[in-house]
């Protein structure tokens, strides 16, 4: 079982989610519980960017956080759909192998 979690996590480490997030926001809040959750299933990268602390990202997301990209591609903008986020990492892994 572990061996299958080891090969797993290496599995989806080509993909690199930010997520673009401010203070005090409750959607931003519930799609890093679920992308933390989903990282430490498939082993890709995660980060958070405060749009408020620049200027410019401020400007490029304004109201709609959280804006998660995947590998420099936006794929969801005021919230995670967990359905999609399932099938975006099922059809990457189908790829990796």
């Amino acid at each position: 079982m572990a061996l299958g979690w080891l090969f797993g996590r290496r599995r989806l480490a080509h993909l690199h989610f930010v997520m673009y997030t401010r203070r005090g926001c409750h959607l931003c809040d519930a799609a890093w519980g679920l992308l933390r959750a989903e990282q430490r299933r498939h082993g890709f990268t995660l980060r958070a960017a405060d749009v408020d602390a620049d200027r410019e990202l401020a400007a490029r997301h304004g109201d709609m956080v959280p804006v998660v990209t995947v590998n420099g591609k936006v794929r969801f903008r005021g919230g995670v759909n967990r359905v999609l986020l399932a099938r975006l990492l099922r059809a990457e892994a189908a790829r990796a192998r």
